[in-house]
């Protein structure tokens, strides 16, 4: 029997986004390139947080059932559909669908799709809403969905499906590796798993975050160094001495001048946090000084979400995962909120379906 419809907790006013309510709705139709999930876990990404609060702008949906970091079960699948089977655990991130039409889509690169359909909060092109993974169901269309490795546990590659891939991504597009050297911005949800995968991968990675308070995880996940930034000339011994910086905080009042200078020559600057009110103290003459870009990223694309989730449980990275029922949602997105979170929530499912 064909599923029509989900049950998720929904907020329903951006002035209210801490009060999460039990909706039932209906699920976009099935198509022939669609997958549908029931949903075992979701993990809880920053991103929800800027979205239900109205921090990135007027929502596309009458109410949002936020989530993007999505392990489950298929229970059906389009006409179309040739990798996966019914019963098959699975992984949906933060984008569920692609026009397949453009020039990114042809060329590997669906993830910069001029016309993305994301992982909720978002319309597919009928005009049909589609609702994330706080809830008991999602659908996306194939190439969006990633077959989960029997090593890894569900609890632990739920927040890989965004905060993982968000890093990963630069990462390995930017050369990190053996003889390499990474500088991570952050110490959150996106900047611990900047710190496994740059390890992982090979790198010497270097930890920046504004004081010693989270220098002792840091080390533990593997940081070859830390620097506290509120510590001034924090830069002066690393002049020119990394290969790669990534930024993961989602903070405009960085030392940017002071990061950028640790920059080898014509290396790059990659912002992955997304702050709200952007960025105003980037100036021309700093980047001049040693020829630095500065650039960003978004997620990655099938390819490269296979070999993340392959090189996970080939190397058994264990990412610091808080587990929670789902009914618990506010208090997670509290949790973010006040930047207590060490580093990423779970929600477990507890809807009847």
């Amino acid at each position: 029997m064909s599923v029509t419809h989900a049950t998720g907790y929904a907020v329903f006013d951006p002035k209210d986004y801490l009060n999460f309510k039990l909706q039932k709705y209906e699920l976009e139709p099935s198509a022939d390139d669609r997958v549908t999930v029931a949903v075992e876990c979701c993990g809880v990404c920053g991103s929800d947080h800027h979205t239900i609060s109205g921090g990135w702008g007027p929502w596309e949906t009458k109410f949002v059932v936020t989530g993007h970091e999505v392990i489950g079960k298929v229970v059906e699948v389009g006409k179309a559909v040739k990798e996966f089977k019914v019963g098959q655990r699975v992984g949906v991130g933060a984008q569920v669908g692609s026009c397949g039409k453009c020039k990114a889509c042809k060329t590997g690169l669906e993830n910069y799709c001029v016309q993305p359909v994301h992982g909720y909060n978002t319309k597919w092109y009928d005009n049909k809403e589609h609702q994330g993974g706080y809830s008991t169901h999602v659908r996306a269309q194939e190439l969006f969905v990633f077959p989960i490795p029997e090593g890894l546990k569900s609890t632990d590659a739920a927040s890989m499906m965004c905060a993982g891939i968000t890093t990963f991504s630069p990462l390995v597009r930017n050369g990190a590796g053996p003889g390499k050297k990474v500088g991570v911005v952050g110490l959150g949800g996106l900047g611990h798993y900047a710190v496994l995968f740059g390890k992982a991968l090979g790198a010497e990675v270097t930890v920046f975050s504004r004081s010693d308070a989270k220098k002792a995880d840091a080390l533990k996940m593997g940081a070859d160094r830390f620097i506290a930034t509120e510590n001034k000339g924090f830069e002066k011994d690393l002049k020119r001495d990394l290969d790669l910086i990534i930024i993961t905080a989602s903070s405009s009042s960085l030392p940017l001048d002071e990061l950028l200078s640790c920059l080898d020559i014509e290396k790059k600057c990659v912002f992955v946090g997304m702050p709200e009110e952007g960025l105003s103290n980037v100036r021309s003459q700093t980047l001049s000084d040693n020829a630095v870009s500065l650039s960003s990223s978004h997620l990655g694309n099938n390819a490269e979400l296979r070999q993340m989730l392959q090189l996970a449980a080939d190397k058994g990275i264990k990412p610091w995962v808080t587990v929670m029922p789902m009914k618990d949602a506010a208090k997670a997105i509290k949790a973010v909120e006040d930047n207590s979170v060490r580093y990423r929530s779970v929600l477990t499912q507890d809807i009847e379906a």
